[in-house]
């Protein structure tokens, strides 16, 4: 009886405030003039009809990142040895308040065209999980992430926020308009902020790999001379 009651609201919530439900609902009452009521009930089947195929998908999509995310939290408690029960609490506390800015940041991102193309182009949401996931692995680098934890993250959160709520504004003017273009940009700027900050997160993996690569090529050099010599000595 509760999943059913769930489903109705959800397809009543998913119905009014579908800008498509809505459209079909005016078309079936002004062009196929078909009454109040059956168009009423048309709207809501097709409403049902999109909530089944694409609103309830996006929900479990994002109940999916949601879950990740928390697993990625979950494995803290796995790479914490030697920290001290203090270190450990902030580090908790630390990471929490970003997985709630992340969700909250990825569900500005898709409300706006705008912040959606901003977000493509940046590819910020996965970049900021993927980062996320690196500090629950490796807690003792939280100091070489607080620009991206105290600055840069919240930032974004407060401007895309700040973003949507303009842009939903009934009426705009040219200085509205204005505002937008400069917020765009500076939305844009930080996205690429926190691609820097993945960056340098792993430029230490990188330096250890290009290490790797050179002690490599040099135990293949001393190989190969190693193998000139005997063969040499065997002439």
């Amino acid at each position: 009886m509760k999943n059913l009651l769930k489903s109705i609201w959800g397809i009543l919530s998913y119905t009014f405030t579908s800008i498509l439900c809505m459209i079909s609902f005016l078309v079936f009452i002004l062009i196929f003039d078909i009454g109040f009521g059956p168009s009423l009930f048309a709207t809501l089947f097709l409403g049902t009809v999109l909530y089944f195929l694409i609103g309830k998908r996006k929900q479990e999509k994002k109940k999916a990142a949601k879950q990740q995310i928390s697993d990625d939290l979950h494995r803290i408690t796995q790479s914490q040895e030697g920290m001290s029960k203090e270190e450990t609490q902030f580090f908790r506390e630390t990471m929490n308040t970003a997985k709630n800015q992340i969700l909250i940041l990825e569900k500005n991102m898709h409300q706006v065209t705008k912040l959606k193309t901003i977000e493509s182009r940046n590819n910020t949401i996965q970049l900021t999980k993927a980062l996320f996931k690196e500090i629950t692995n490796e807690p003792r680098r939280l100091h070489q992430v607080d620009k991206f934890l105290y600055s840069h993250l919240p930032s974004l959160v407060d401007l895309t926020e700040k973003y949507i709520e303009i842009s939903n504004h009934e009426v705009k003017n040219k200085t509205t308009f204005e505002v937008l273009d400069k917020s765009a940009s500076t939305i844009d700027e930080m996205c690429q902020l926190i691609a820097v900050d993945y960056a340098s997160f792993k430029a230490e993996d990188l330096e250890n790999m290009d290490l790797e690569i050179e002690l490599a090529k040099q135990a293949i050099e001393r190989d190969n001379e190693s193998n000139e010599n005997t063969e040499n000595n065997e002439f």
